[in-house]
């Protein structure tokens, strides 16, 4: 599978797509893929810059993940919506499938993971697209679980086990695969913590 990521650094952050290419390879599954990123910006940016969309017609990309700036969607969800729609005609065009990457609330603001819930879960039924509840499946998370810290010191990126979780969500949801028992070395991330994790991922997602 051949995967193009357009999003920021709650992407590229501790390498999200190279976590998510590891856990599928123990799946024996091979991912190949590109990230388009820059720092804090919104999938209108990405839209008016053109580098994605040129990658989109050149690429040959099975699925494109899209992620919007994290408060974008709370903010300023029409205009997160007609990104997510111009984003869709494109991916549709070259017959690749659109993939939404919900995210998370700022772990100081924790109630605002209900409208971020919202409006990308009735962006992917409006599309018909694949919606990878990462946010969500870290509210659940939080309010079980005190170790580890998915939060980075800023309270707003992802820590390295955030990303990891994050990783194990999209086993799940994108590439419907287990991530329990894919004991992948993650270079400090501690054996126990990341078996913690893909077992909460696959915990949590089941209960949806």
């Amino acid at each position: 599978m051949r995967i193009l990521f357009v999003g920021n650094s709650f992407t590229a952050r501790n390498n999200l797509p190279g976590l998510l290419t590891g856990l599928a390879g123990a799946r024996g599954i091979e991912l190949e893929h590109q990230l388009i990123q820059a720092g804090g910006a919104s999938l209108r940016q990405h839209l008016n810059g053109g580098k994605a969309l040129a990658a989109l017609a050149t690429g040959g990309f099975d699925v494109v993940v899209l992620q919007e700036q994290s408060t974008l969607p709370i903010k300023g969800p029409a205009r997160f919506r007609e990104s997510v729609r111009d984003f869709d005609v494109a991916i549709k065009e070259v017959g690749a499938r659109t993939v939404l990457y919900m995210t998370w609330a700022r772990r100081n603001a924790p109630e605002t993971q209900q409208a971020l819930t919202t409006e990308y879960a009735e962006s992917a039924a409006e599309l018909g697209a694949t919606l990878v509840p990462v946010g969500l499946v870290w509210e659940r998370f939080l309010t079980t679980y005190d170790e580890p810290v998915l939060h980075d010191q800023d309270n707003s990126h992802p820590a390295l086990p955030g990303s990891y979780l994050a990783a194990c969500v999209f086993l799940i949801a994108l590439l419907e695969q287990d991530p329990v028992g894919t004991d992948v070395p993650v270079k400090g991330l501690d054996a126990d913590t990341a078996a913690l994790l893909r077992q909460a991922a696959w915990d949590i997602c089941a209960s949806f």
